[in-house]
């Protein structure tokens, strides 16, 4: 059985979901190193690299959101850090990051195993 939207904004779910996973494609099949510089990279950080797991995740989430019109959807890494997660509307999607995205994520400290929200 179809879901149709419920609300108005339910409409802008799918183009949201695919501008963030086609930011996420090129960090994919990249090693956990290769996923850090490419972060730099794309956030023009000259900055140390993050050995919080917050901060890892925070970095994640700004190149998977970089140039997205949120439409008033939110989005989260999810507290087992496989997935980001958009919510806000009617619905709730989630897609998956990569075993590599997840263990450049992981491979910092424990300290900050809590959610991460952007919003627009």
């Amino acid at each position: 059985m179809p879901l149709h939207p419920k609300v108005p904004k339910d409409l802008a779910l799918a183009p949201l979901a695919v501008a963030i996973d086609m930011n996420l494609q090129r960090l994919r099949d990249k090693t956990p190193g290769e996923v850090g510089f490419e972060l730099a990279l794309e956030l023009d950080s000259e900055e140390r690299e993050p050995t919080l797991e917050g901060e890892r995740v925070d970095r994640v989430l700004q190149v998977a959101l970089r140039d997205v019109d949120m439409h008033h959807w939110s989005a989260e890494v999810t507290p087992d850090r496989a997935r980001l997660r958009r919510s806000g509307g009617s619905v709730t999607l989630d897609i998956g990051l990569s075993a590599s995205i997840l263990a450049y994520i992981t491979s910092a400290d424990e300290a900050g195993a809590g959610p991460v929200d952007r919003a627009d």
